[in-house]
């Protein structure tokens, strides 16, 4: 190829990539309604497995704006479906469940929300982890897509998952046919807002994107009896704590340093009166690592180090140890990540894409990924753009995911979620679904 081609060939891919982007009218079109939804959502947010108006919600918009629309699709999910002509099928996923937090943002449409959860306690509901962003996002986009098929072709996939934060539902929708009752898609895109950029900002994280993820359930079980009497009984109590300490040195004296690894109880639950000595203790931890060696190496550690406390204390059996969720790493196709890039700096700007390491948190699209279907996850700013400022300055944190502070700044958030998600659909639906898969994977090859 010649200089003089190249330079064609590029000018042409970055028209092709220009026009993919929409401009502001179109977003602006639709922003109203995407907006009225997210004030909707984050005043009204359901517990994972409990969607049931969140999706209805949801799947009443999409049909009305012309998609062919199924509901609980692996329980409260949906599935919506848009044809425009032979092309790929490109899946866009957006999650709708909402965190047991007590909203503490000052907002005016903070959510009061109060649930039971499974267990049947009264928790309060907040979206914490801006799903309620993701989803005003997809309903924008959905909107534009449908009012403008002159500019792409292909099939349009939108799913609503239902469970996310019990990493659960894409299992579950999977389970029940999402990929045999519906087309499989050639890609799978996602996206997730967060304050660690700029709203108006995202970033790009070829390869691993976050961590493997496993939630483990430890039953300790001693001998209860009067707390006036420790020498009668076997305290559970004591042997938690002595399996807490123990568990912290798996990272630091265990895994090579420089590996990635974290161990986190996140509750100990013990006892119901304070001279009384239960008869057991539960722990429930969470375990991230991107390797999969390392992974297996801090199970069996904590395995290992659970059973040993508790016959050092001489307790009457064994500690039972539930894994009882988990998920894989997210894995970005690098071939994908690239080729996505060009379309975002199109719609938010060449200096508002950067490249990003992985992050510690997990989530299950990699369910979805495990299909053989090539994902990207990309990363939306969501802070406030002066507060973000002033934070870098300081070497303050802002609130982050799960926190009772965290609101995106909205505007103009849901602006570049919406205009990022159509870019990146418009980029895709183009060509044959053998040209998107072979450009892929020649991409892999080079």
């Amino acid at each position: 190829m010649t200089l003089t081609n190249f330079v064609i060939i590029s000018s042409l891919a970055a028209l092709a990539w220009a026009q993919a982007a929409p401009n502001s009218k179109e977003v602006d079109g639709v922003y109203t309604d995407a907006h009225t939804l997210y004030v909707d959502l984050h005043e009204n947010p359901e517990l994972s497995g409990h969607e049931v108006q969140t999706s209805s919600k949801l799947a009443e918009r999409l049909r009305r704006t012309g998609y062919e629309v199924t509901e609980h699709v692996g329980g409260t999910g949906i599935v919506a479906i848009l044809k425009n002509g032979a092309g790929p099928t490109v899946m866009l996923r957006t999650e709708l469940d909402a965190l047991p937090v007590e909203e503490k943002t000052g907002l005016a449409y903070a959510s009061k929300v109060q649930a039971k959860n499974d267990a049947g306690q009264d928790v309060p509901v907040m979206h914490a982890c801006g799903h309620d962003l993701h989803m005003a996002s997809l309903l924008g986009t959905a909107e534009i897509m449908a009012h403008s098929q002159q500019t792409w072709h292909g099939t349009l996939m939108l799913i609503g998952q239902p469970a996310e934060e019990t990493i659960s539902g894409a299992e579950g929708m999977i389970r029940d046919g999402l990929f045999t009752r519906f087309p499989k898609p050639d890609v799978a895109v996602a996206m997730h807002v967060g304050n660690e950029l700029p709203a108006g900002m995202a970033s790009i994280t070829p390869g691993t994107y976050n961590t493997n993820a496993d939630s483990l359930r430890i039953t300790i079980y001693g001998k209860g009896g009067h707390g006036a009497s420790p020498h009668t009984t076997v305290d559970p109590i004591i042997i938690a704590a002595r399996t807490i300490l123990a568990l912290q040195t798996i990272v630091s004296r265990e895994v090579k340093p420089g590996e990635m690894a974290v161990v986190t109880i996140g509750y100990v639950h013990a006892g119901t009166k304070n001279n009384v000595i239960p008869d057991q203790a539960e722990l429930g931890l969470t375990v991230r690592t991107y390797k999969q060696d390392v992974r297996q190496q801090v199970l069996a550690a904590i395995e290992r180090i659970t059973k040993a406390e508790a016959e050092a204390a001489g307790a009457p059996r064994e500690p039972s140890i539930d894994r009882y969720e988990g998920t894989d790493s997210v894995y970005n196709d690098p071939a994908l990540a690239e080729r996505l890039r060009a379309p975002l700096e199109a719609a938010l700007g060449k200096g508002n894409v950067s490249t990003a390491g992985p992050i510690t948190p997990s989530e299950d699209f990699s369910y979805f990924v495990s299909q053989g279907i090539p994902g990207f996850y990309f990363s939306l700013g969501g802070a406030d753009p002066e507060k973000f400022a002033q934070a870098k300055a300081s070497g303050a944190m802002l609130p982050s995911n799960h926190s009772p502070f965290f609101a995106p700044d909205v505007d103009p958030a849901l602006h570049a979620g919406i205009a990022a998600e159509v870019a990146v659909l418009r980029n895709l639906l183009q060509g044959s679904a053998e040209d998107l898969r072979k450009s892929l994977q020649a991409s892999a090859v080079r």
